[in-house]
Formats: C-alpha cells, structure tokens, sequence
C-alpha cells in the first residue's frame, strides 16, 4: 500500500513540475513564434512603452486604455487566425485593404478593394484595414483628412453606421491610424479618387 501512495506522489509531483515548466516557458515559445512577425514586435514596444507612462505618470484613464487595448491586440495575434476579417454592416460599400496580387506593379505595401454591404472578407483572405474617406470642410465644421484604420491579423472587425450621424464605426479599436504619408498604404484624398484609381472586388466569404 505505501508503495502506490509513495508512486502516487512521484506521479503528482512530476505533473506539477511539467506544469509549472510550461507555465514559464510559453512567454519564450510565444516569443520565439512571433519574432519575425512585424505586427507583434511593434505591439510589444508600444505595450512596454505604455506600461513605463503607466508607472511614471500614473494609472490616467488614456494610458489605462492604452494599456487595454495593446494588451487585447497581443492577445488577438498569439491566439487568432492568420488573417484579418473584415465584415461590412453599415448599408454601403466599404473600401478595405488587402494583400496586392502577385502581378501588381503598386509601389504600395498593399491594394483597396470593394467589400459590399452585408458581405464578409474571406477567411483565407487577409483584411488588413479599412479606407476612411476624408470630409470636405464647410461653414463652422473643419475638414478631415483621409486615414487608413489598420488592423492586425487575426481581428474579426465588424464595421456599421451611426444611425444618427451616418458615421461608420467598428466593433473594435484599430491597430493604428494612418494619414497619407504616415505610412506606405494608398490612402488617397477623396472617394473619388480612390475609385479612380481603379479597385476591384475584395474575395468574401460565400
């Protein structure tokens, strides 16, 4: 009898030893898996940049959400897909970004395309952010210049329009936010200009 309990405890003491081993040793697996991943290694400089304004400047509610949505955004690369999805629910056509096609002569790091209404990227297809037209200037109101909202690969991001004001808006922070220039993506002036330009069909989900 004591010879199984004296083989039970090695038993338990030998899984507690592998659970502990591995608890210590994701943050280096995690650190090798991604360390040629350009997304993550700028998220990880940006979370520990956070995280030293958290403990200089103290816990204000920007940093505090800053501090949120870096740690979400690492959290979606180490456990999501390999690609972004883009799903448009605001009652027009989207602009989104994506991979260029292999015969593409765009000095760009990647190409718009059309996503329609109701329709969702697909999952072998990597959405990597959606155009934001700019607003012309008007009496009282200023103008706003085109961005880019980036986002990283494994996002589901869901965009849908402000029933009051019309503005689209999306279920999830970007990963960043991009004016022309800021970044090697089109991001042309207008609409109109971006449609111009000549955009084909993202492929979506059938």
């Amino acid at each position: 009898m004591n010879f199984f309990k004296t083989k039970l405890v090695k038993i338990t003491v030998v899984c507690l030893l592998l659970l502990i081993n591995l608890m210590v040793a994701q943050p280096s697996w995690a650190g090798k898996k991604y360390a040629d991943d350009p997304d993550y290694i700028e998220i990880t400089k940006a979370l520990d940049t956070a995280l030293q304004e958290k403990q200089t400047q103290g816990t204000t509610p920007e940093i505090l959400q800053k501090v949120s949505n870096l740690q979400f955004q690492k959290y979606i690369i180490e456990t999501g897909e390999k690609v972004g999805i883009c799903r448009n629910e605001t009652g027009k056509t989207l602009l989104v970004y994506g991979q260029k096609p292999k015969k593409s002569r765009s000095t760009y790091d990647n190409e718009l395309y059309l996503l329609p209404s109701g329709a969702e990227t697909d999952d072998e297809w990597d959405c990597q952010g959606v155009y934001i037209p700019g607003q012309v200037a008007t009496e009282g109101q200023e103008g706003t210049p085109a961005t880019a909202f980036k986002i990283i690969h494994g996002t589901r991001l869901v965009a849908t329009s402000n029933p009051q004001t019309g503005e689209t808006e999306f279920n999830l922070p970007p990963a960043n936010i991009f004016k022309s220039g800021e970044a090697n993506w089109f991001i042309p002036d207008n609409l109109q200009a971006a449609l111009d330009a000549g955009i084909t069909n993202a492929k979506i989900d059938d």
